[in-house]
């Protein structure tokens, strides 16, 4: 009878790409444009070399060098490696780009993050310009309960959806969230006129929200 070893060792020959197909495998992915757009992280070194490795390993394999018990253990291995990079390093560039645009926010197609819509926010209001500043602000609010997972809005949400949703993410915020959804409208689509005052109300409420934490109702949504 054939031992378990070696028959596990036989299927897993199977299922890899010998030395050439890995390499040209390899090859024909690291020569997307996506690969070369920005320098990779140690998680891409790591796949690269990865791929390298088996194809090495199939080579000493083939020419008698390494036993079938030899390749298993270093499988194995090379598998609890990629875990503990992908752990350590996160998901190769590739991936992370791949992940779809910020969604539009209210009738405007604005991919900025939260960071970005609070500096532009902070710079309007530096110049005295309050339209801008409140709903740039709002946004920045909005984009930030997204970016976190507690808000998913469908496509052309309200203003006033947003923050019912907002509502249930952070019971403690509703109050303030009802002011500041209604200066938003007043700004935005009513075209009444910021004040500092009004500003500093959406600002508080965004800064309020950065520190609170959820409701448990939405974190269990988000798991």
């Amino acid at each position: 009878m054939t031992p378990p070893l070696a028959l596990a060792a036989s299927a897993l020959t199977v299922l890899l790409p010998d030395a050439d197909e890995a390499r040209e495998w390899a090859e024909r992915e690291l020569s997307d444009p996506a690969y070369q757009a920005a320098e990779p992280t140690p998680i891409d070194r790591l796949a690269r070399a990865v791929v390298d490795f088996f194809g090495d390993l199939l080579n000493n394999s083939a020419n008698g060098d390494w036993g079938p018990p030899a390749l298993i253990v270093l499988a194995l291995i090379v598998v609890a490696g990629i875990v503990i990079g992908i752990l350590i390093w996160g998901r190769p560039r590739a991936i992370a780009r791949a992940q779809p645009p910020a969604r539009a926010l209210f009738d405007d197609d604005d991919g900025r993050s939260a960071e970005e819509l609070r500096r532009d926010a902070a710079a309007a209001a530096a110049r005295g310009d309050w339209d801008a500043a409140i709903v740039l602000r709002f946004r920045a609010f909005a984009r930030g309960l997204t970016e976190r997972g507690l808000v998913d809005p469908p496509p052309g949400a309200t203003v006033h959806t947003f923050a019912r949703a907002a509502a249930a993410a952070l019971p403690s915020l509703s109050v303030g969230l009802d002011e500041a959804a209604s200066i938003f409208d007043d700004v935005r689509y009513l075209r009444r006129p910021g004040t500092e005052q009004r500003y500093r109300a959406v600002a508080d409420l965004d800064a309020d929200a950065v520190r609170t934490r959820p409701a448990p109702a939405a974190l269990a949504g988000t798991s």
